[in-house]
């Protein structure tokens, strides 16, 4: 089946018409409408040169707050306050950071100038969020995604220190159970996030849940 090609109208084809491994679509924008759009359809831009690629995979990788597991090794860490823990504060350096530092399990990442753009744009309209951690006033770990109801997905984390980014996830975490958030969207499957208590969900399960909490 040939790949939907993106025009400048603003739409997605189905979600069930993807490729097997989650393909949909290619072209179009990263404005604020078609991301917002994409998000709310359970779509997301993922590339490392253009055009921008539009992904839907089934099964979906996906965490409930209510199943996260807090790592032993790191309950030391929470109890004693090792680093300082903020939202919001420095967007635009988490994602910086995201852009230059590979991901656990990763060899580089995908995060281009014009997906920092559009993400800080959604991050100023209050839609995109940052977790960071500090240690001596230095940010040394984070995470951003994007926010839609009770849904967070979550796009990307670092590290610069060892613990940083398990610390921010699992604070974050905790913050977003207190806000009533139900669902974390990871996207596709890692080993590292399948430890925090992320699993595979069928795709309309994930679709109904998205009608369900947005």
């Amino acid at each position: 089946m040939p790949l939907f090609a993106l025009d400048e109208s603003l739409y997605f084809p189905p979600v069930h018409l993807a490729e097997p491994d989650g393909l949909l679509a290619m072209g179009g924008d990263l404005s604020v409408e078609r991301l917002l759009l994409a998000y709310r359809s359970g779509i997301f831009p993922w590339y490392s040169e253009p055009p921008i690629l539009w992904w839907c995979p089934n099964p979906r990788f996906v965490l409930f707050p209510s199943e996260f597991k807090v790592k032993k090794s790191l309950k030391p860490l929470l109890n004693r306050n090792a680093f300082d823990f903020t939202i919001n504060r420095a967007f635009e350096k988490v994602i910086e950071h995201c852009k230059t530092v590979p991901r656990p399990g990763q060899d580089g990442t995908w995060i281009r100038e014009e997906v920092v753009r559009a993400y800080t744009q959604l991050h100023q309209l209050g839609y995109a969020h940052s977790a960071e951690v500090w240690k001596d006033g230095q940010l040394v770990g984070g995470l951003y995604g994007v926010r839609l109801g009770k849904v967070f997905f979550g796009e990307s984390m670092f590290s610069l220190v060892s613990n940083a980014s398990k610390y921010a996830f699992t604070k974050y975490v905790q913050q977003l159970v207190a806000e009533d958030v139900q669902l974390i969207d990871c996207q596709v499957y890692t080993e590292y996030l399948e430890s925090f208590g992320a699993r595979m969900i069928d795709g309309q399960e994930f679709q109904a849940l998205l009608k369900k909490w947005i």
